[in-house]
């Protein structure tokens, strides 16, 4: 198919190597083994470009060994741009705070020239006409594109186990879902594939994945960065990235957001360090429903509290103010619109929309069709109600905590796009309970990695703040990132 549709369519260190080096003399240059790199941020490895320590040319290659090692287990990269990527590190590149380190573009985005499937059998041949304007914002940082990361279909799961790209595993535990709809974006950078990969949140796909894979991940405030194209209404979708260390999320933030006459909001800038303030910080287990998480992730958000209130954050029990049922009613019917129109596209193609599109898919196509004319008004205006309640509730409070998700992460199948509608209908609300909302009122959300259960499995926590206000986010982010350091936590299934 000739037409390109992606998703917003239709919704430590570097001593070692320096006294290495010095151990040596001053001339001569080791060769950093994929295994070592591996184990640096992104920032770190752009630093030993910047010294000449390595070539970016010579971190592309250890990341297409890294790749090559443990993506057979995983299944994170899905199309390997691999003779593309060295061509570009052969140079010049952008001078920008990544030049050089190897990066990946989830597959619900485009890349100029090279496959986008989306995650579904509809778009097996597709392939990006253009570059669409966050992947190229990413590439004038520096960065480097090896591959394209896994997502389920159309990333209308929070999982990822598409039936055409097949299922993404967790590094952690490979029988569990690494969570979606970046899921390969995060498994690649929680075993050690790239330090950084590029990701989109939608509903909590940038936020579900980095709690599933034990990773960091900050969905910015709707309006941050600029994504080019028409909107439709109802789109809540951004981009960012997830990342194992704050300063690589909160660097790329920085160079990524929109500044001058065109910003939405006031640019926040680069944030490097925690901030001093402390904070109200509203405090909250439930559900919009009313219901509790699993017993391991109430305990490990319970504990995050107690965290927080140790470097002094005053915490204060509070509701969430928004109404569970006709808030997710209305969040289906916007998320239903987008497979409504795939199937009517399927169909103009004379394509049939029960072999290309996945039943996950056609099933949420049926259900928007079968609401009456004025639905998707009813439920933007619901939107709007929820939104007033959200920055109602904030104006009260600096972050408000809340779970990540409702479990740990499943094991793969029990959110497979064939299980019959209603059932993973009622286990997909369940488990992503705590995500939509913020994509809804725009505000900004991140997912930080400060729990593991006994089985070995992460559980983020969530933080959220109000519109505009990631510095503050970003400030606790480093401050918890010091107090409870996760650099040196590896999935079993790691490159290094």
């Amino acid at each position: 198919m000739g037409r390109q549709l992606s998703r917003r369519h239709f919704l430590k260190s570097t001593a070692a190597t320096a006294a290495v080096a010095g151990a040596y003399g001053a001339g001569f240059r080791p060769a950093l083994a994929a295994p070592d790199l591996a184990r640096l941020d992104a920032l770190a490895q752009a630093d030993l470009v910047a010294k000449g320590e390595v070539s970016a040319l010579e971190l592309v290659d250890a990341a297409i060994a890294r790749i090559e090692k443990v993506n057979g287990q995983v299944n994170a990269v899905v199309t390997e741009l691999f003779d593309r990527a060295r061509e570009a590190a052969k140079g010049p590149l952008p001078k920008g705070p990544f030049t050089g380190v190897p990066n990946l573009v989830k597959d619900l985005n485009g890349l100029a020239g090279t496959r986008l499937s989306n995650g579904s059998r509809m778009f097996a041949e597709n392939v990006s006409p253009a570059t669409e304007p966050i992947i190229a914002a990413n590439e004038a940082a520096g960065f480097v594109m090896v591959g394209k990361s896994n997502t389920p279909e159309f990333g209308l799961l929070g999982t990822t186990e598409s039936l055409f790209l097949e299922p993404c595993h967790n590094p952690w535990n490979l029988e569990h879902s690494s969570g979606g709809s970046s899921g390969g974006a995060a498994a690649a950078v929680a075993s050690g594939m790239v330090p950084l990969a590029h990701a989109t949140d939608g509903g909590g796909s940038i936020r579900i994945p980095a709690s599933c894979c034990g990773v960091f991940g900050l969905k910015p405030s709707r309006g941050r960065i600029f994504l080019g194209g028409d909107t439709l209404p109802g789109d809540i979708g951004v981009q960012h990235c997830v990342s194992r260390s704050v300063r690589d999320s909160a660097t790329l933030f920085a160079a990524t957001e929109m500044t001058g006459a065109d910003a939405v909001l006031a640019p926040t800038g680069r944030v490097t360090a925690p901030g001093t303030k402390r904070l109200k910080i509203a405090f909250d287990t439930m559900s919009y429903y009313g219901t509790e998480p699993d017993a391991d992730v109430k305990a490990a958000l319970e504990d995050v509290a107690k965290l927080c209130a140790d470097l002094g954050h005053e915490i204060i029990p509070a509701r969430n103010p928004v109404e569970g049922e006709p808030f997710i009613d209305a969040f289906l019917t916007v998320w239903a619109s987008g497979p409504s129109r795939l199937v009517a596209l399927a169909k103009e193609n004379g394509l049939d929309p029960e072999e290309v599109l996945e039943p996950w898919t056609n099933g949420l196509a049926a259900h928007f069709n079968a609401k009456p004319a004025d639905a998707m008004e009813k439920a933007l205006a619901a939107f709007a109600a929820a939104t007033a309640k959200v920055n109602a509730f904030m104006a009260d409070y600096d972050v408000w905590l809340t779970p990540m998700l409702a479990s740990a992460p499943p094991k793969l199948g029990q959110q497979d796009p064939r299980v019959h509608f209603d059932t993973l209908y009622e286990r997909t609300i369940r488990y992503v309970a705590y995500t939509p909302l913020h994509n809804v009122a725009g505000t900004p959300a991140m997912s930080v990695p400060l729990s593991w259960n006994e089985a070995g499995l992460p559980i983020g926590s969530q933080f959220a703040a109000s519109l505009g206000g990631e510095k503050v986010l970003f400030e606790l982010a480093f401050e918890l990132e010091q107090a409870r350091p996760w650099a040196d936590k590896y999935a079993p299934v790691f490159a290094g």
